[in-house]
């Protein structure tokens, strides 16, 4: 019975993603302003990700698994707000690659100087989701455990 419930939902999952349109990692921005305010929250958020760490270090609250998971998500979001600042640069402010699609499944990367290592620095680049789901992860686990701290101390109270 539960065989069939699992496979009823693997199937789903298979539909939607048959029937999914492509995504692209990072998204481009009309106009430049949007593109500046942008670019300027990515510089805010990373620079309160490193606040946050200073403080959590500072306070050595980072001790506390659930508090040091939440240090580590800081930091894979500053990682990922830099790579998603150089990407929005090279695609849309210095214009220095060019991305043609040939069908669905492929993609031409072409560097304004032809430069092999900047296409491959691109590429790497747009990859931003395995710097963003682990800090994503590590927020979901350090938010947990300290939930789960906060519960353990809470004295139970009884219903009549």
């Amino acid at each position: 019975m539960q065989w069939h419930r699992y496979l009823h939902q693997i199937g789903l999952i298979g539909t939607i993603l048959l029937l999914a349109e492509p995504a692209f990692a990072t998204q481009a921005h009309s106009a430049p302003e949007g593109l500046y305010a942008h670019q300027l929250a990515h510089i805010f958020f990373t620079v309160s990700m490193g606040v946050l760490i200073y403080w959590l270090r500072e306070r050595q609250l980072v001790r506390s698994v659930g508090w040091r998971y939440i240090q580590y998500a800081a930091l894979f979001f500053i990682l990922w707000n830099l790579d998603a600042f150089s990407v929005h640069l090279l695609d849309e402010q210095l214009a220095v690659i060019d991305v043609r699609r040939i069908d669905p499944w492929r993609i031409s990367l072409i560097a304004s100087n032809h430069s092999k290592t900047l296409i491959w620095l691109y590429y790497a680049a747009k990859l931003d989701h395995l710097l963003c789901v682990p800090a994503l992860l590590f927020l979901y686990f350090g938010l947990r455990r300290l939930l789960r701290e906060t519960e353990a101390q809470r004295p139970e109270v009884i219903q009549p």
